[in-house]
This record gives C-alpha cells, sequence and structure tokens, in this order.
C-alpha cells in the first residue's frame, strides 16, 4: 500500500483527482483539436460574461422597486434585491466560466 494513501481517506479525494485529470486532459485535447479560439469567440465570451452578470442585478433592481412602490419602503427591498442579484450574477458567471 502506498503510504501516502491513508485508508480513512476513502476514494472521495482519488475520485475528484481523477475526475479533475480527465477534465483537464479533454480541455488539453480540445484546444490541440480546435486550435486558439477567434477573437470574435473571446469577445463574444466576455458579452455572455456581462449579460450573465447584468441580468439578475437588473431584475433585482425591478423587483425591488416594484417591491418598495407597493410597500412605500423607500430603496430597502431595491439595495437587498440588487445585492442579491449581483451575488447570483457573479457566482453564475462563475460557474460558466469553470464549466468552459
Amino acid at each position: 500500500m502506498n503510504k501516502d494513501h491513508r485508508p480513512e481517506d476513502g476514494d472521495d479525494t482519488s475520485s475528484a483527482l481523477l475526475e479533475q485529470v480527465r477534465r483537464r486532459a479533454g480541455s488539453a485535447q480540445r484546444w490541440l483539436r480546435d486550435g486558439e479560439p477567434s477573437l470574435a469567440k473571446q469577445f463574444a465570451a466576455v458579452g455572455v460574461l456581462g449579460w450573465i452578470i447584468v441580468v439578475p442585478a437588473l431584475l433585482g433592481v425591478w423587483i425591488g422597486r416594484w417591491i418598495d412602490r407597493w410597500l412605500a419602503s423607500g430603496i430597502t427591498f431595491t439595495a437587498a434585491l440588487l445585492f442579491c442579484g449581483i451575488l447570483l450574477g457573479g457566482w453564475s458567471a462563475w460557474r460558466w466560466m469553470h464549466e468552459k
């Protein structure tokens, strides 16, 4: 038995590492097959990231303003939902970047 492998670690660590190696190998093979992405594809990716972040933030503002007008609460819900929208958009963008 390998002295670095501990029985209490289980196979979770090794399976996660194996999955990461497979993903990187697939990424390298795609790069060799497809080459460097064009400038248009890179601009498109930046545009998608922008929309992924902006749309939830704008929805948060829109819904927050509607609630604030309904309850006459100033900008309380607008600010809170804007913050939530930015967090959701940032998380979605992070996931999208790691899937690509």
